[in-house]
């Protein structure tokens, strides 16, 4: 670990207690600056997928547009009815609807990912849409970046390591780090089963 500030007894504490969140938590980066605009992007991309491939969590509104265009003309009236119900019950969890509905309309709402993906240019410019999509990168950056993940011995369970860092002193950042695995970089010998047993025949 490299890092700046003075090596007071508590700084010292305070890098064994990161080293430790380091070994527990595998983090990638030091910080979200660390992150290249490509591979951010390509996180952004692969989130935006996944939310268009998952319905069921998109916002309310542009589930219930996609739900409008698998049911229009196919669905019926009972399935309608259902829906209908459902969409006024504000506590209903969609993800339950499935249960509720025929045969048929099940078979339609598998669709309804691929409706989503069909319509990605419009679903993508929708600013509740782009909020979902930032809010789930900005939870992965959490995981991935070492300052953003929560500190495991916070007390309060929401201090972050750069709040645990500050509260220890000002001065001190961390520059890099860096993690081993237990038993990285130990060769491990290649055995042929066959030959082996060929080699005891002989």
């Amino acid at each position: 670990m490299v890092g700046s500030g003075e090596a007071t007894d508590a700084v010292k504490e305070a890098l064994t207690n990161i080293a430790m969140q380091v070994a527990a938590m595998n983090p990638q980066y030091v910080s979200r600056d660390e992150i290249s605009a490509e591979e951010l992007a390509k996180i952004r991309e692969i989130t935006l997928e996944s939310a268009l491939n998952d319905p069921f969590s998109l916002p309310k509104p542009i589930l219930n547009e996609l739900m409008d265009k698998a049911v229009a003309g196919v669905w019926s009236a009972e399935d309608v009815a259902i829906l209908e119900e459902k969409r006024n019950d504000k506590s209903f969890n969609f993800n339950y609807l499935p249960n509720f509905l025929s045969q048929e309309a099940k078979a339609q709402l598998a669709q309804l990912a691929d409706l989503a993906v069909a319509d990605k240019a419009a679903i993508s410019a929708n600013k509740i849409f782009l909020g979902l999509v930032e809010g789930r990168v900005s939870k992965q950056l959490k995981d991935i970046c070492l300052l953003d993940q929560t500190y495991v011995r916070a007390e309060d369970g929401k201090q972050t390591v750069a709040k645990y860092l500050e509260s220890v002193d000002k001065n001190l950042s961390l520059a890099k780090v860096v993690r081993f695995e237990v038993g990285e970089g130990i060769e491990k010998k290649e055995e042929d089963f066959a030959a082996e047993v060929a080699a005891q025949l002989k």
